[in-house]
C-alpha cells in the first residue's frame, strides 16, 4: 500500500546520453539509425546516423552518409555530410572526407581532411565585429 504511492511520486528518469552502444568489426548496417545514447562504431554504416550522444569511430570503422550528432572523435574513415553540434575530433587516422559542420573542430598532424567545412556558433559573430572595428579604427588613424 505504502510502496504505491512512492511509485507514483518518484518518477524514474533515463539519461540515454549516458548509455554505450558497440557496433563490433565485421558488422555492416545499411539504413537509418536514430538515438539517445553515445556510440562506438568498429563496423561499417552506411545511411543517416542521428543521435544525441558521443559519437567514437575506431580505426576499422567506417561511416558513409550523414552523421549528426553531439561530438565526435575518429579515428577511422567518414564519407557525406557531417553534423556536429559540439567538437569533432580527428586523430592521426582519421580519413573525412565531404561536406562538416562543426562547433569546435580539432585536428591531429597525420589526419586526413578533405572536405569544406563550416563552424557555428556565436564566436564568429564576435570576431567579425572585431574585425570591422579595427579597420575602422586604422582609418579613422590615418585620415
Amino acid at each position: 500500500m505504502f510502496s504505491d504511492n512512492k511509485k507514483s511520486k518518484e518518477q524514474p528518469t533515463t539519461d540515454f546520453s549516458k548509455n554505450q552502444n558497440r557496433i563490433s568489426e565485421g558488422t555492416k548496417i545499411v539504413g537509418d539509425i536514430v538515438s539517445k545514447g553515445g556510440f562506438r562504431i568498429e563496423g561499417i554504416i552506411e545511411g543517416t546516423f542521428k543521435t544525441t550522444g558521443k559519437v567514437v569511430v575506431g580505426k576499422s570503422g567506417y561511416i558513409q552518409g550523414t552523421l549528426e550528432c553531439s561530438d565526435a572523435d575518429f579515428e577511422g574513415k567518414f564519407s557525406g555530410n557531417l553534423l556536429i553540434s559540439g567538437t569533432l575530433s580527428l586523430k592521426p587516422t582519421a580519413h573525412i572526407e565531404g561536406e562538416v559542420s562543426v562547433g569546435k573542430l580539432a585536428v591531429e598532424p597525420g589526419a586526413v581532411f578533405n572536405a569544406s567545412c563550416t563552424m557555428k556558433g556565436d564566436n564568429v559573430k564576435s570576431l567579425t565585429n572585431k574585425a570591422n572595428g579595427s579597420k575602422q579604427g586604422q582609418q579613422g588613424q590615418s585620415a
